[in-house]
């Protein structure tokens, strides 16, 4: 049995899916979070948070790594701790530094550092010749409108270290750039109180349809697992409606995908003990790279790829960084693709009617999460706002898109905000 570090986690499906990896591998954790009741309030009604269920709950501020670093140092002494592990993007290079400290298994902090700032990505795969967006980074405004001119309308703006495509935006014009230069310098601390750089991301607009590579590398080799599809909503935001794995294109679009992610995995130094998420966009020029994310997919493809290939991202996101080799066996499960689509509000206000009791008993269904009435609504502007979502698979081809697609159609024929 080993004992892993788990600092802080997402509150959505991986603080599930990351929890039971660990204890069906044979394992126990300790949980280490700077604020217990951000995750209580998330537990289901009548129900313990999984994360509860670790050997030891203890408190700390993990927003203060140095600080952190002797603290968890002690704690190994008394504990013993074989590995250390998140899912919440925010504390990544939190724990590859605790993990480089400790002499733990796990990525490089610089690489971690540089994948989990976009801006330090686009510099990274620029000095590697990797082809990109053309792009700029600045804090003040001035430097910022002369920049867009240069780029070019219109092109995308995004702060440099926030997830969950919050304030992604397309920008038409200079006005649109100073509402979101402005709506930014109001935001000066993210979800988890850590101080933002105030940097914004401009970048010049891609073509084509995007996609995902989810790949796990261990021992200095990457293994491809899959190309996931993504379809994008709520214009001028870039907002997920919905994924299928495997993605259906063709295999020249697939190796595409595939070479230009393990192109910016070996850029970044992400070529050992990381599960990685690496978005691309297939534009007309070639592939180009949007983002890489150390650590599994979120939004539920991570059981997108368990459905159809039995591998489970979560369970080889523990063996890595415990330094063993993740089980990537794939194995019959009967479908051939697998598909969420997620229920986006467009509006503001109070959820009065959604049903969707009868999803379950349909053909395909895998999984069925709505929204109570009741709720308050906010229209969306990222990934954060769903009102939940439905996930289907198809035995035969890739046919779940469009079986979640009809499901949506008749569920959002019933939805009624006010």
């Amino acid at each position: 049995m080993a004992h892993l570090l788990m600092v802080e986690s997402w509150v959505g499906s991986m603080s599930r899916l990351l929890p039971r990896a660990i204890r069906e591998g044979g394992h126990e954790f300790t949980f280490l979070t700077r604020d217990l009741h951000h995750y209580l309030r998330s537990a289901p009604e009548g129900a313990a948070h999984p994360l509860l269920g670790a050997r030891n709950v203890l408190t700390a501020d993990t927003n203060d790594t140095d600080a952190l670093l002797p603290e968890v140092e002690r704690l190994h002494s008394v504990l013993g701790f074989d590995g250390v592990i998140t899912s919440c993007d925010y504390y990544l290079p939190t724990v590859a530094r605790i993990a480089a400290h400790l002499g733990l298994p796990g990525p490089g902090a610089e690489a971690v550092h540089s994948a989990c700032r976009k801006d330090a990505t686009r510099r990274v795969l620029a000095d590697a010749g990797l082809p990109g967006p053309r792009f700029a980074v600045h804090e003040e405004w001035a430097d910022l409108a002369r920049a867009a001119q240069e780029i070019g309308y219109p092109l995308v703006a995004k702060p440099v270290d926030l997830c969950a495509g919050m304030y992604v935006r397309r920008i038409e014009h200079e006005a649109e750039l100073v509402e979101l230069f402005r709506t930014l310098a109001d935001f000066p601390v993210n979800a988890r109180g850590q101080r933002r750089t105030p940097g914004v991301l401009l970048e010049e607009l891609l073509d084509g349809p995007e996609v995902s590579v989810e790949t796990v590398s261990y021992a200095g080799a990457v293994h491809m697992v899959g190309v996931t599809d993504k379809s994008v909503g709520g214009a001028p935001a870039f907002i997920e409606t919905g994924h299928m794995f495997p993605a259906a294109l063709s295999l020249a679009d697939i190796e595409a995908a595939e070479q230009t992610t393990l192109g910016a995995l070996k850029a970044l130094g992400l070529t050992d003990a990381v599960v990685a998420h690496t978005e691309i966009k297939l534009t007309s020029a070639g592939p180009r790279v949007v983002e890489v994310n150390p650590r599994p997919a979120g939004n539920r493809i991570t059981e997108l790829v368990r459905h159809v290939t039995g591998i489970d991202l979560a369970a080889a996101f523990v063996d890595v960084a415990l330094g063993r080799r993740p089980d990537l066996t794939r194995t019959d499960t009967g479908l051939r693709s697998a598909a969420i689509g997620f229920l986006v509000p467009d509006r503001s206000g109070t959820l009065e009617a959604l049903d969707g009791r009868q999803l379950a008993a349909e053909p395909g269904v895998l999984e069925v999460v709505l929204a109570e009435p009741g709720k308050a609504v906010k229209a969306a502007g990222s990934n954060n706002e769903y009102l939940g979502h439905v996930m289907a698979g198809d035995p035969d081809g890739p046919g779940a898109r469009d079986r979640v697609e009809h499901l949506l159609t008749g569920l959002r024929a019933g939805l009624v905000i006010r």
